[in-house]
């Protein structure tokens, strides 16, 4: 039995689920609504305040389809009453951000700014920053996979070198550095 498809997703208050023809699940809640269609071979009852998935075998694509449908609902269900948040910092002398809506205009130190217009699902904030500190740029969504996406492609602007770690990255990221080049002596 897997251990992720097993577990039963419980439903926060103001969270409602339908389950639709097609074998479709549609989640609602305060921040939103999502939909995601499940494989038919996969059998999901709602009760109890408890979304359950069923297998019909122990066939290897029925034991990978049921953790990964069970994961995607509760993915919905958290991000649809808490929501996801993504922090990036840009580490750099320069490195700024500035947010005109939904467009997102970058200073990464290249001869252009780069201009990047967020999906309508992603909203993005860019706190004030004190005089010293990288600028940090916080994105927020109720779509776990499109969020990791957008500050996956931000990351990809500039990503961190491992010299003296400039570039883009997540906050709290550890990036493994490496030393530069010594003066030998003779």
């Amino acid at each position: 039995m897997s251990r992720i498809g097993k577990l039963p997703v419980s439903l926060p208050s103001g969270v409602s689920v339908s389950l639709e023809a097609g074998n479709v699940v549609k989640v609602k809640g305060p921040l939103g609504e999502m939909s995601q269609k499940v494989d038919p071979d996969i059998k999901v009852t709602v009760e109890d305040n408890q979304i359950k998935f069923e297998r019909p075998t122990d066939l290897p694509r029925h034991r990978s389809m049921h953790g990964l449908y069970r994961a995607l609902v509760h993915n919905m269900v958290v991000g649809v009453s808490e929501g996801f948040t993504t922090r990036q910092e840009l580490v750099g002398v320069g490195f700024r951000v500035a947010q005109q809506g939904q467009l997102l205009i970058f200073s990464l130190g290249f001869s252009h700014d780069i201009h990047f217009l967020l999906p309508k699902e992603v909203s993005a904030d860019v706190p004030q920053v004190k005089k010293g500190e990288n600028p940090v740029l916080v994105l927020k969504s109720c779509d776990k996979q499109l969020v990791g996406q957008v500050a996956a492609k931000i990351r990809s602007f500039r990503k961190p070198e491992p010299y003296k770690g400039k570039g883009i990255k997540f906050v709290g990221e550890q990036l493994r550095r490496k030393a530069g080049k010594t003066a030998a002596a003779k």
